[in-house]
């Protein structure tokens, strides 16, 4: 008798079945009270269910770079057009690779399809830029009239105390590779140097600097010119007057780059700038605000850029960038300018569609086309302003081959039809077991209902955790796991008729019935699921919302057998409606097939066996 006992031990076992139904309640309470506490009591909804616009990009070999299409430069055009989407405030968006060639870009409701559509079609635009004037990222207070200002800046000092404090502590700094060597030839009067002084300038409007200023201006204009005609016949770009510098410091303070909003419209107005302009752009992170001079080196020119760990001289993380020979001489020339300068005018900012996403130091001129930028840079950071660099001489050029916008009403209709198609589904699967199994309908349907429970709590909850999206596939993969769950029921209550047709009683038929049904259960389970995350792996976009999902229910499907269905049959084969065979019970032994002199067949063979024992 030992061995049947061993048999019997399993979830829902005679003795505890109470337990195991209180234990998945209990789970069931808490994720519904997670669900509420949360906020949301609706599933995320992917773009074909909430409408929406979806852009498919195909990438394409710039001249003369034949191998440019591969997994690092896509995935690196994701992060960068992901990036852009975010930008126009869209949290919801899907930005995922498709083949070799073809990026999926998903924008829900409530964008605007025309602005969505030139963001992501267009090149990223990456420059090097010199760092004019650097504020806190916070929005700046309007100043005081001009002669109170007058009175308060008139100290150079404090002027000098507020640049200095106005570089961020920690910045990195760029600094040239083995082999470079310093150049002091560097005019003073390049690009950007009149920029920088009216900068100063207006930081000491007093009357009489301004005067002297403006003459000082006029003078370094001609001989601006001059040098420059000797030198490579270049016009050079007009001095901006007292009133544009005033203008640009005004928008610097009226900026607020402590908010996604701010950071996304200064980004944009940044990015449509030209490259002779004087920009106003925010930090990555938020964290500052600058005024930056017109570009100084393309991204163009920027050959390779990785990022490198130094353990030779303990610089830890550092980002190596080589530069082509246009790049190379252009990158000499305002480095060289940059290093005699102070901060925070000794930098450079690398902005790529208007953002600032560094801005290192210069200490002195890197001629010789490499250069490395180091300074508390993590192996992901380091990794992140690598892949930007690299992505200004990302040989590759996206076309939009196809948009498809889904609107709302649209989206509403496919729910609507596939829920109804649930419907109709579990009508059937209902009618199917109250013809066939009556009352043992009650426990698959009371099964069904537990499934659905977590089944949906677990949709909410993932939508805020991970981001799932309830699409159509999604949906039909629910579908499915109708049939799935109902197969599992279906099998045990055949395997517990079974035993009844063998001529046990209920009580006993159910516990022995249960060892080779959860086997076949699990079996099929197990191939189920193997195939969801087979298909999952293999697929992408919306076939892998069905993946998940039949997945994701299949494992549902294992906890509520186990958990929910097996100890509630422990407990209804102690009731007399069940245990007693009632026609309703569909447990009847008469429907059953079961025939009294089977019974009496199997009894008589033992009675000689007791003599022989005595």
């Amino acid at each position: 008798m030992a061995a049947p006992k061993k048999g019997r031990r399993s979830p829902g076992g005679q003795g505890r079945p109470g337990r195991v139904l209180a234990l998945i309640l209990i789970a069931m309470v808490a994720l519904t009270g997670g669900m509420f506490a949360s906020g949301r009591t609706t599933p995320r909804l992917g773009i074909d269910l909430a409408g929406g616009t979806s852009f498919t990009l195909e990438a394409k070999n710039e001249p003369g770079k034949p191998n440019a299409i591969n997994p690092t430069n896509m995935n690196t055009a994701v992060g960068i057009i992901e990036r852009r989407v975010n930008g126009l405030g869209v949290t919801e968006a899907e930005v995922q690779t498709q083949g070799d060639n073809h990026i999926i870009v998903n924008i829900p409701k409530g964008t605007n399809a025309k602005q969505a559509r030139q963001q992501v079609g267009t090149t990223a635009k990456l420059g090097f830029r010199p760092v004019l004037s650097v504020a806190p990222g916070a929005k700046t207070e309007p100043t005081p009239n001009a002669s109170s200002s007058a009175k308060d800046s008139g100290k150079d000092k404090d002027g000098k105390a507020k640049d200095d404090k106005s570089k961020p502590s920690g910045a990195p700094s760029a600094s040239a590779s083995a082999g470079a060597s310093p150049s002091s030839s560097a005019s003073p009067r390049q690009q950007g140097r009149p920029v920088t002084d009216a900068v100063k300038a207006d930081a000491t409007p007093s009357a009489s600097a301004v005067a002297k200023d403006d003459k000082a201006k006029d003078e370094k204009k001609d001989d601006a010119k001059k040098d420059d005609g000797k030198k490579d016949g270049k016009a050079k770009e007009p001095t901006p007057s007292p009133a544009d510098v005033a203008a640009l410091q005004k928008k610097l303070d009226a900026l607020d780059c402590t908010t996604p909003e701010g950071r996304a419209k200064a980004g944009e107005a940044a990015s449509s700038a030209a490259t002779s302009d004087v920009i106003v752009a925010c930090k990555k992170d938020g964290s500052a605000k600058e005024i930056l001079g017109p570009v100084s080196v393309e991204g163009t020119g920027v050959s390779s850029a990785s990022a490198v760990f130094d353990s030779q001289q303990g610089r830890g993380w550092l980002v190596q960038l080589k530069f082509d020979s246009s790049g190379s001489k252009k990158f000499a020339d305002v480095t060289g300018q940059l290093a005699s300068k102070q901060p925070p005018q000794n930098q450079f900012a690398i902005v790529l569609d208007g953002e600032v996403v560094s801005d290192p130091s210069v200490s002195t001129s890197i001629t010789g086309g490499q250069a490395e930028i180091s300074g508390g840079f993590t192996q992901a950071s380091a990794q992140d302003l690598a892949n930007v660099l690299s992505y200004g001489a990302l040989p590759l050029s996206f076309d939009v081959v196809t948009e498809q916008t889904v609107t709302a009403a649209l989206g509403g209709e496919q729910l609507r039809a596939g829920l109804l198609a649930g419907a109709i589904g579990l009508a059937l699967v209902i009618v199917y077991l109250v013809a066939y199994y009556r009352g043992l309908a009650l426990v698959a349907l009371a099964s069904l209902l537990c499934s659905a429970i977590l089944t949906y709590t677990i949709m909410v909850l993932l939508g805020q955790a991970i981001g799932f999206a309830l699409n159509l596939p999604a949906v039909c993969g629910a579908i499915v796991a109708i049939g799935i769950t109902a197969d599992s029921f279906i099998v045990y209550f055949e395997r517990i008729r079974d035993e009844i047709r063998e001529g046990r009683t209920l009580r006993p038929a159910v516990e022995r019935g249960w060892p080779r049904a959860r086997r076949t259960i699990l079996v099929s389970d197990f191939v189920s699921f193997l195939a969801a995350a087979v298909l999952f792996i293999v697929t992408v976009g919306k076939v892998q919302g069905f993946a998940f999902t039949l997945g994701l229910t299949t494992l549902l499907d294992v906890v509520v057998v186990f958990f929910f269905t097996k100890p509630l049959m422990t407990l209804l084969a102690r009731r007399k409606f069940f245990a007693s065979g009632h026609p309703w019970s569909g447990l009847d032994p008469k429907r059953l097939g079961v025939k009294p002199p089977l019974r009496a067949s199997r009894r008589r063979p033992s009675a000689p066996v007791d003599p022989k024992e005595a």
